[in-house]
């Protein structure tokens, strides 16, 4: 896109800063004054500013009607030193107003929903006071991930990219004190922000390689000079377009920066879904697909990427089978989805990546909403039903455990419905939303490279197979507990924004419809050289059979051939021996990082705080601490008070400095 000069920028374009500085206003106001005004100022607040925020995006969205080419609109000089230069300048493109709209659009509902969710979960967690502290960083989680995708060069997009980053590890980690031996979250909180420290390292490392090779960090500059570098040294475009993708496997979630997202599921419900449908887990596709240019360079590199992407996906997918959390099993769907769309980035297919990402960001807030509606409607009924104790006499009770759930279909219904469409249009099935992007993302594996399609095809038998598992075991057969029979749908505040979302999830598709292909036109002012999007009957159709055959699947093990009717009955795939157990301990990824890195490294730190820290460094201070002591008091002798002594040292110094200039002479 060719830069303009600010006289040239349309009216409509110079309003993008307010896409960042809307979310900004809202978390000030808060902090301001939400403890003042109560819960429904900071959830009215909170929400405003995000609905403030995509008004902006759609009018950037109106204005790109007429002007496709975009701009980049110069708000100040962020860095100048010597003859580097960095402007903090916002790109209007196509490509970012579609990532503004979902974020902004994805984002409102979640908000919404939890100004509800919110005024529960304070309470049950026994501190309503946390409700604004909750939606300032809901606020600012949001205005960081407008930095991170408006931004027009890299290093504003990674001022975005840390700040998503923080966030997370503020929500995830919101209830700090609570889980497993009261640090079960803090510690998930810990590890979301760890092992993304890791990847940015990687992100850091080809910033570096830019401005070494290029000069500048500017998406405009950096592209243009990217063909010379790589025809002069590919090897050196080759390591800035991996060290870009250790950054990507640790946001988006892929092998093997992937195991921080499960653990993700220890904040809020409204975490999840903004952290897994509108913001993190969505940067890193949106960084491959934003510098195309530079992968579209190095094959090798797109190789790598579309093989990380599709070797996710699968490896996600059998580990969510075996799940009992509801919550859980969600997390490794996204998983196992975000590999789908690093897999079409990798192959060079932009537009399917980014189709696939906004309809993913329709039912995956969709499905964890309807889960938290679920969690929320389970809690109650446990509530009603036994008080501080389930009917086993313990106070451990697990309302996202679905093996506790059963029978929801006739409780909650309206969850139940939009839960089902949510499910459905992630397992692919036509005509909802899910089908039409994963048709289009295998159906360019299938032309592309066949065994990314069999293991992509593979993945959409397991996508719904286990999404067919979680529909029986929470909605589906009897009621297994007393918590589920007295479970009661939610109220207006908590539905109403799943069935908006449930809406988007069935028309999801017509963003890129086969035969108009409106996605793709629009992104093609931003992406050139895209490659033109096909509808294929023949693998649609192998898709749709695939994703019936594994609904059909779950539904003949759990719902005929072994229907669960008690908390404690055993999974039926407990059948299949070591696999089971292999999926359902994640197949010990954990333990090996824990083995390979953690281990060594508290011993390392045990070693330098107890021997090093404690007995050298103490032992070196105590030690002049102890000559200080021992010279102050062989000193001390000298301070008798007495006159005599003292004109006696004064002469005997005088004595002494002439016998030297004496001698000396």
């Amino acid at each position: 896109m060719p830069l303009v000069t600010q006289n040239e920028i349309l009216p409509a374009f110079q309003a993008v800063p307010w896409v960042v500085f809307f979310p900004l206003l809202g978390l000030i106001l808060n902090l301001l004054f939400g403890k003042r005004f109560g819960e429904k100022f900071a959830g009215a607040v909170a929400s405003l500013a995000t609905l403030a925020s995509f008004g902006v995006a759609l009018t950037l969205f109106f204005a790109l009607q007429s002007h496709p080419e975009g701009a980049s609109v110069p708000f100040l000089t962020w860095i100048q030193v010597g003859d580097f230069v960095v402007n903090w300048a916002f790109r209007v493109d196509t490509l970012s107003v579609t990532m503004m709209l979902v974020v902004s659009g994805v984002g409102l509902l979640i908000h919404i929903y939890a100004a509800g969710y919110m005024h529960e979960d304070v309470r049950h967690n026994g501190d309503p006071g946390r409700y604004r502290r909750f939606f300032v960083y809901f606020n600012l989680f949001i205005a960081m991930m407008m930095i991170l995708v408006s931004a027009d060069n890299y290093l504003m997009l990674f001022v975005g990219w840390e700040g998503v980053g923080l966030c997370s590890y503020l929500l995830i980690g919101f209830w700090f004190e609570k889980g497993k031996d009261g640090i079960a979250n803090a510690q998930a909180a810990k590890k979301a922000f760890v092992v993304n420290r890791v990847g940015d390292f990687g992100l850091l490392i080809a910033l570096f390689l830019m401005y070494q090779h290029f000069g500048t960090l500017e998406f405009a500059g950096v592209f243009e000079q990217a063909p010379a570098l790589a025809a002069a040294t590919p090897g050196v475009l080759l390591a800035m377009t991996l060290f870009m993708l250790l950054g990507v496997t640790g946001k988006s979630a892929q092998i093997p920066l992937y195991v921080w997202l499960p653990d993700a599921m220890a904040g809020p419900t409204p975490v999840s879904a903004l952290i897994h449908a509108a913001t993190m887990v969505t940067a890193g596709v949106y960084l491959v697909v934003r510098s195309t240019p530079l992968y579209s360079l190095v094959p090798e590199a797109q190789t790598v990427v579309t093989w990380v992407g599709a070797l996710t996906a699968l490896f996600a997918a059998t580990i969510a089978i075996a799940q009992f959390d509801i919550k859980r099993v969600l997390a490794y769907s996204t998983i196992s989805q975000l590999g789908f769309m690093v897999a079409a980035a990798g192959m060079g297919a932009g537009v399917a990546a980014m189709f696939h990402l906004t309809t993913h960001a329709f039912f995956k807030a969709l499905l964890f909403l309807a889960a938290g509606s679920v969690i929320l409607g389970v809690e109650a009924g446990h509530a009603r039903a036994h008080a501080h104790a389930d009917e086993h006499g313990h106070d451990d009770f697990d309302p996202q455990d679905m093996r506790n759930m059963g029978g929801l279909k006739d409780r909650m219904p309206l969850t139940f419905w939009v839960y089902l469409t949510g499910a459905l249009a992630l397992s692919g099935i036509a005509p909802l939303s899910g089908f039409f992007s994963k048709d289009e993302i295998l159906h360019v594996a299938e032309k592309n490279n066949l065994a990314v399609f069999w293991l992509l095809l593979a993945t959409a038998f397991l996508t719904a197979f286990y999404m067919g598992r979680q529909l029986v075991m929470v909605f589906g057969g009897t009621v297994r507990t007393r918590a589920a029979g007295a479970a009661r749908e939610n109220g207006a505040i908590i539905t109403l924004p799943l069935v908006g979302l449930a809406v988007l999830s069935v028309l999801g598709g017509l963003l890129n419809f086969p035969g108009s292909w409106g996605l793709e036109h629009w992104l093609e002012h931003t992406l050139e050289g895209i490659k033109p999007s096909e509808f294929a009957p023949l693998t649609a159709l192998i898709s749709v059979l695939v994703a019936l055959g594994g609904l059909g699947l779950a539904y003949a093990i759990y719902a005929v051939t072994n229907p669960l009717s008690d908390a404690k009955q055993p999974d039926p795939l407990t059948r299949l021996g070591v696999l089971w157990r292999g999926m359902a301990n994640k197949w010990k990824v954990d333990e090996l990082y824990h083995a390979l890195f953690v281990r060594p490294y508290e011993a390392l730190a045990r070693f330098l705080a107890t021997p090093v820290d404690q007995g050298v460094i103490d032992g070196i201070s105590g030690g002049l601490a102890w000559l200080s002591v021992r010279a102050g008091e062989g000193l001390r002798v000298l301070q008798n008070g007495f006159l005599r002594s003292y004109a006696l040292l004064i002469v005997l110094g005088v004595a002494a400095i002439l016998s030297y200039l004496i001698w000396v002479r």
